[in-house]
């Protein structure tokens, strides 16, 4: 049954004959009590040669009753949704000031010091380099490890070129490639980051935590907190 409210329930009472008017709610909704109240009054008032049925009296009830049901079932997983993302919220103030590996391909380099991560290969590889790029696309350093078995090989770049200077701060594109059976794959690279703060985000979105040098990212995709 849909929701009755309280101008329709006194245009009833006034079709019954009577003069009692229907305190207003704060919802303007029609309650269980009231409901059941004006049912009461509706039978007592019904023309005798035309009664209503039994089936129909319930129908309305039970209908009323799982309205209201879902209405409380969804304010339960409201409150039960907020509580969720404000338990999760006091455990992600927790890698504040932390470095995380994130799915990331930029990495920020800061005055005097690397840019660290993982590389990952589904299976036993070989030639696994890592190539270091500036905004305009032109390589800076590779970084060669060699044979690699199946699974995640740290690597750290200290901010040198090839000729062994070092380079401005910023940031700096990280690619990684490797053969498999002579074949060149790319493998997926996680990014080291600091993480400065983190964000609570409104209806039905997430937290995301707050990188240096390279802004917000999802928390759900930290892959490691170190």
């Amino acid at each position: 049954m849909s929701t009755v409210n309280a101008a329709g329930t006194e245009q009833l009472y006034q079709a019954l004959g009577l003069s009692r008017e229907l305190e207003t709610k704060k919802d303007n909704s029609l309650q269980l009590e009231d409901f059941l109240e004006l049912m009461v009054t509706e039978l007592t008032h019904q023309d005798p040669f035309k009664p209503m049925e039994n089936s129909e009296l319930a129908s309305q009830i039970s209908q009323f009753a799982t309205v209201s049901g879902i209405d409380e079932l969804n304010s339960s997983f409201s409150g039960f949704a907020d509580s969720m993302i404000s338990d999760q919220a006091l455990k992600a103030t927790n890698i504040v000031g932390r470095n995380v590996l994130v799915p990331v391909n930029t990495g920020n380099l800061e005055a005097g010091g690397s840019i660290n991560g993982v590389v990952g290969v589904s299976e036993p590889a070989s030639d696994v380099t890592v190539r270091i790029s500036d905004a305009s696309g032109a390589l800076i350093r590779e970084i060669q490890l060699g044979t690699q078995s199946k699974g995640e090989v740290n690597f750290s770049w200290d901010g040198l070129d090839e000729s062994g200077e070092a380079v401005a701060p910023g940031q700096y594109k990280v690619e990684a490639s490797a053969k498999v059976d002579g074949e060149t794959v790319a493998p997926y690279t996680l990014l080291e980051a600091r993480v400065n703060s983190v964000s609570i985000g409104g209806a039905g979105q997430g937290l995301t935590v707050n990188l240096a040098g390279l802004g917000p990212v999802s928390f759900d995709s930290v892959a490691e907190i170190r």
